[in-house]
């Protein structure tokens, strides 16, 4: 499994936040509105241009001293007039929080609600600048070739602006908590430490993820935005998130684990076991025995999973990632399943992953 690094906080050589008694006032009256891009040039420069005017007043600078003294930055934007989104890495050490926007100085902020397995936190601020509007959520998943630009802060340097395409969907990226993050979008903008909480924009200015991490050259990755219209209202109203659990464990379909179990074609999502006590426990069937295929050793006799709600789940990406958006916590789930040769169609009430911590 690939190891993902974080994109997030760049630390300060101190923990001082310079301010002065100006930098502090904030304006007396505040009108958040939804920011919108200008019908665009044809120009690619010209759009990315029209596309960072619209958005930029919106993204923030955020300032992180920990308990030891020592600082860090990363990235956030406007959510609503009081709310700005971020990831929870950016956050999650913090004793003191300041955030800056472009036409500000520094500003006090503070936590509202916190989620690791998906790496998103909300920040409440007194107000925003009047410039500052709120970043719109994109309502589809992206195309891939899709083109979006990153606004945010690598390195403390503020206001910094990439561009890219949209390199891929449905990616899982492993979250500062115990579970992966699902529905993650690749981006081949530039991603660097400092870019974290930032927004991944569409030439329309519409937020199409959170940026979260880094790997390598040319890939960048971020929350999508589905998952964060999910996680940002409870963060919002409870400070936490429910999300939806099975209690399985499970390995994609290789062409070995296909043979082992006479499998028609390497698709779907195999469960090697399910975990007494939880939602799938008695449910679905989990691996009886093992064998042996070309000297690898792969579990025979259990579900083969197929669809989740009707959505097909021919990988554990795409699973997680229907899980993760298409069911509920405490609501049952259609799931279709390959058992002993024949397709059948069970019903499993969603559980929660707090309950199974």
């Amino acid at each position: 499994m690939a190891v993902l690094g974080l994109a997030g906080c760049v630390e300060s050589p101190t923990g001082d936040v310079a301010t002065s008694a100006s930098e502090q006032s904030a304006p007396t009256t505040n009108t958040t509105v939804e920011n919108q891009v200008d019908e665009p040039a044809t120009d690619d420069r010209s759009r990315y241009a029209d596309v960072y005017r619209s958005v930029s007043d919106s993204v923030v600078q955020i300032r992180v001293i920990t308990p030891f003294g020592t600082a860090g930055t990363g990235s956030g934007f406007v959510y609503d007039e009081r709310h700005l989104v971020t990831n929870e890495h950016v956050v999650s050490n913090a004793e003191e929080l300041y955030v800056r926007y472009p036409s500000t100085g520094w500003r006090e902020a503070s936590v509202v609600g916190t989620d690791s397995d998906s790496d998103l936190a909300v920040l409440s601020v007194d107000e925003h600048p009047p410039a500052a509007g709120s970043l719109s959520l994109v309502e589809d998943e992206p195309a891939v070739g899709t083109e979006v630009v990153a606004i945010g802060n690598p390195y403390g340097l503020s206001g910094s602006v990439s561009a890219g395409i949209v390199s891929g969907v449905d990616r899982t990226l492993s979250s500062p908590g115990e579970f992966s993050i699902p529905d993650t979008i690749q981006t081949d903008a530039a991603v660097n430490p400092g870019n974290s909480g930032g927004p991944l924009v569409n030439l329309e200015g519409e937020v199409v993820g959170v940026i979260s991490a880094g790997q390598g050259d040319n890939i960048g990755l971020a929350i999508s935005s589905a998952l964060t219209r999910n996680v940002v209202p409870a963060l919002i109203e409870t400070g936490s998130y429910e999300h939806p659990y099975l209690g399985i464990r499970l390995l994609d379909v290789t062409p070995a684990v296909a043979e082992a179990n006479d499998l028609s074609e390497a698709s779907g999502v195999y469960v090697t076991e399910t975990i007494e006590g939880d939602p799938s426990d008695g449910v679905l069937q989990g691996a009886t025995e093992e064998t042996v295929v070309n000297g690898q050793s792969i579990p025979v006799g259990g579900d083969v999973i197929t669809h989740i709600e009707g959505e097909p789940t021919p990988t554990s990406q795409q699973l997680g990632s229907v899980l993760a958006l298409e069911t509920q916590v405490g609501q049952p789930a259609t799931i279709r399943v390959l058992r002993d040769g024949a397709t059948e169609t069970l019903e499993v009430t969603i559980g929660s992953r707090s309950e199974a911590e």
